[in-house]
């Protein structure tokens, strides 16, 4: 359709409409839209519309531009993502014709994506990662070794929308390779689409940073105090980090003993829980302190529901 202002160019001021332009305003107040727009409130007569004339025609065009979507960023309306809709309304004998601003379909789906991806925080880990779709389907029926596993990943997804935020997470052990990051990636996306907030932090990437963070005390306790609070906190490959009592007993520590009881922590490991404590038992620094082993696995152990994630090394596929 050929725009309202040349259109309107045709028809100068003082002058009596054109032929041609009459004919272009004809076909826009005889527009299937327009007629619906009259069936719909009929004490809409031709001299309103015409004194609307452009709210009419900008509710026609960019219906039509919609109708014909080439996609949010090239989105040909005034307002992105959003279109024209009209309403009238009769106040003591007289009728107004009123446009607003709606969001469309593919709108409202982009700003819900926005939001899931807002609730979840990610340190040291890849965002495509995140980003990615995720198929319970595919996770199901790509290796029949890990059907356990993801169904005690589905149950407590389940678990957590009907009775709400649980206060023990899941461990999830297994070989390289085997899907457990993958795993705790669709639990964040499914539990953010309920509105739960997540953090997930590869651990090996996060006790090195930690050396530099101890000179910026500031950012340190942003950092610390966001794990604390965040709904759903995930330690992902935890026993690969190059550990020190610091960070072990003053950063890990802390964290656990906030959360536990009151926020679930899940945890992915190529360790089970008694290898994992012999880990923590030991620092390149002080040597063997098994006392400091078992008291952080006093903040692990009794919260976590075990996963034992089997299968083949998938890393290297497409879909891991």
């Amino acid at each position: 359709m050929e725009s309202l202002g040349d259109l309107l160019k045709e028809w100068p001021a003082g002058q009596s409409i054109t032929k041609q332009a009459e004919q272009k305003l004809a076909e826009l107040l005889d527009d299937p839209l327009v007629a619906k727009l009259r069936s719909k409130y009929p004490e809409l007569d031709e001299d309103i519309l015409k004194r609307s004339l452009n709210r009419v025609y900008q509710y026609v065009s960019e219906y039509r531009n919609c109708s014909s979507c080439p996609g949010l960023d090239l989105c040909p309306n005034d307002y992105e993502g959003h279109y024209t809709l009209l309403s009238a309304e009769t106040v003591n004998g007289l009728t107004q014709l009123y446009d607003r601003k709606v969001a469309c379909k593919k709108h409202i789906a982009r700003e819900k994506e926005e939001a899931i991806r807002s609730r979840i925080r990610s340190f040291y880990i890849d965002e495509v990662a995140l980003s990615r779709g995720y198929s319970s389907d595919e996770m199901l029926n790509r290796d029949p070794e890990r059907i356990v596993s993801v169904g005690q990943v589905l149950r407590y997804i389940d678990r957590t929308k009907e009775h709400g935020l649980q206060k023990d997470g899941l461990y999830l052990e297994g070989h390289f390779g085997t899907g457990k990051t993958y795993l705790m990636c669709y639990l964040l996306q499914e539990l953010a689409k309920a509105g739960y907030s997540g953090v997930i932090v590869y651990m090996p990437d996060f006790v090195e940073d930690l050396k530099s963070l101890m000179h910026e005390p500031g950012k340190l306790k942003e950092t610390v105090e966001m794990m604390k609070e965040t709904d759903l906190l995930i330690f992902d490959d935890i026993g690969a980090e190059n550990l020190n009592p610091w960070a072990r007993d003053h950063v890990l520590g802390a964290i656990l003993n906030y959360r536990m009881e009151r926020k679930p922590t899940f945890y992915t490991s190529n360790y089970d829980l008694d290898a994992l404590e012999r880990h923590f038992s030991f620092t390149s620094r002080e040597g063997d302190e098994i006392h400091k082993g078992q008291r952080i696995m006093d903040r692990i152990r009794p919260y976590v529901e075990v996963v034992r994630v089997l299968g083949a090394n998938k890393r290297g596929q497409q879909r891991s």
